[in-house]
């Protein structure tokens, strides 16, 4: 029997909450409704500030953000439920992801810090919520990320076929399938990030649309081979990353070391090119001669940095996850319905292949309404 889930997602870029309704048994995932619901403009200003590095921050102001994204991931629950006409006593389980407020898998004190009180989307929501899917992967020595490959494997594998699936947030990760080992995937590089910030500072824009500004520009050598010279691109996995490390802090600094001034427009074009490269590189070192590279969130909608990568891997087909029967807006809120199913049916969410733990465990605490 199938059962409803829905799954909470809110990514590096930090501007709303992607929540799915998906239909779910042991052997079947299908997504049956979906929105985005963009964070209030106080939260995103609150967000901006404490993941900007920049200031520190009182216990206050981060108690008072658990509380503000807990509501937020509550009410997307509740809209959507709304949406789809599907009442809370039908949705066996809400798997919520939390905004990532601090990542940091490596060193003596490896911690991973998710925000958004799961007690009040299970009171509110009067769904059971499951959450906190990262640190028991970490506990047992993994980097607590990626999650989505093993739903990667259960929703885009296909036997003997060489593919990989390319999320695009922030920070794009890379699932490898159908290579005869076992199932990888890790953290690439910078995704969206760092050009959503460059476009914010000059064009007061979210984002650049399809990539035109960028395309419009001119990569630099020397800023690019400063970017990919950063010991994070060269690293083996398992590994993952986020904002501690690609942030406007450190592209500052990337510019600043440079004996000659870059345009704007062309600092883009590097930016795109950077993320760009960054995937290439890790195509050429883990999955030569794939046949298939599936591309899933934000930057799906980036034409410029699709047809870059079409470009750079010419052997091998750049499509949408659409093409394999997954919106590619959706896919890793789909994947945390997934894993909220694999939790309460006591099954292992993590892969040691991928996230370099100890061994295979249940993820997540479970809260009831």
């Amino acid at each position: 029997m199938a059962d409803y889930f829905i799954g909470l997602m809110s990514g590096t870029s930090a501007d709303g909450v992607d929540a799915v309704l998906c239909e779910i048994s042991d052997t079947h995932s299908s997504v049956l409704e979906a929105l985005c619901m963009p964070f209030p403009e106080s939260l995103r200003a609150a967000l901006a500030r404490i993941m900007s590095r920049n200031e520190a921050i009182l216990l206050r102001d981060m108690g008072e953000l658990d509380r503000e994204l807990g509501l937020a991931f509550a009410n997307a629950a509740m809209t959507l439920m709304s949406k789809a006409s599907v009442p809370a006593s039908r949705v066996k389980a809400i798997g919520s992801h939390g905004q990532t407020i601090f990542h940091s898998p490596e060193g003596d004190r490896p911690f991973t810090w998710q925000a958004g009180d799961p007690n009040i989307i299970a009171a509110r929501t009067g769904v059971v919520t499951v959450a906190d899917f990262r640190r028991k992967d970490m506990a047992l020595g993994g980097q607590g990320a990626p999650l989505v490959p093993a739903f990667h494997q259960a929703v885009f594998g296909k036997h003997g076929t060489r593919r990989g699936i390319l999320n695009i947030g922030g920070i794009a990760n890379l699932t490898i399938l159908g290579d005869g080992g076992p199932i990888r995937g890790f953290d690439v590089g910078p995704g969206n990030c760092l050009m959503d910030i460059w476009c914010q500072r000059h064009l007061g824009k979210e984002f650049d649309r399809d990539g035109e500004w960028a395309a419009g520009g001119q990569p630099d050598s020397e800023l690019l081979a400063s970017f990919l010279g950063h010991p994070f691109i060269q690293r083996e996995p398992p590994k993952s990353t986020g904002r501690e490390i690609f942030n406007e802090a450190w592209l500052e600094g990337r510019l600043q070391s440079l004996v000659h001034r870059v345009n704007a427009r062309d600092v883009q074009a590097t930016l795109l090119e950077f993320t760009a490269r960054c995937v290439l590189d890790s195509m050429d070192k883990h999955l030569p001669q794939a046949e298939l590279l599936a591309v899933c969130g934000g930057g799906t909608h980036n034409r410029a940095l699709l047809d870059r990568l079409q470009v750079l891997l010419p052997g091998c087909r750049v499509c949408s996850t659409m093409e394999l029967g997954l919106d590619p807006d959706w896919v890793e809120g789909a994947a945390f319905a997934w894993l909220a199913h694999r939790t309460l049916s006591g099954a292992t969410g993590n892969l040691p292949s991928v996230t370099g733990a100890s061994h295979a465990t249940v993820l997540g605490g479970i809260y009831h309404p």
